[in-house]
């Protein structure tokens, strides 16, 4: 048997005397518990082009609903090269058309923003 401090913090500390080698393991077991209760946010990435054609984009949708249905948030980024982004409005209406397609199976946490030469939006399920 050991004398354990249980809580240091308290005013007086409490102590108990017990086998340290069983509270460990209890505690371990305790601590696996409460992780496996914890749930994790996974975002999923969509990458598109601004040149995408539309049966492209329409599978990059399909794939964007999957994600969202499976309670994923999803990030869509669009890259540009070179002077494409003299064209960045091309990006910003295909990113606003993809809201509107998918407005009643998502909503908009972070809105399209160019940033650097990327368009960068993150949906999460409604």
């Amino acid at each position: 048997m050991d004398l354990v401090e249980v809580s240091p913090n308290s005013s007086p500390p409490v102590c108990k005397i017990m086998d340290y080698g069983k509270y460990k393991y209890k505690m371990e077991i305790s601590e696996k518990e409460r992780k496996k209760k914890q749930t994790q946010i996974v975002i999923k990435e969509v990458k598109l082009r601004p040149k995408i054609d539309k049966n492209d984009l329409n599978i990059k949708k399909r794939q964007i609903e999957k994600f969202l249905e499976k309670g994923y948030k999803v990030k869509i980024s669009m890259t540009f090269k070179g002077r494409e982004i003299m064209h960045s409005s091309l990006g910003m209406n295909i990113m606003e058309g993809i809201i509107t397609d998918l407005q009643d199976k998502c909503s908009v946490e972070q809105h399209p923003k160019l940033e650097g030469y990327n368009i960068v939006m993150v949906l999460e399920p409604a």
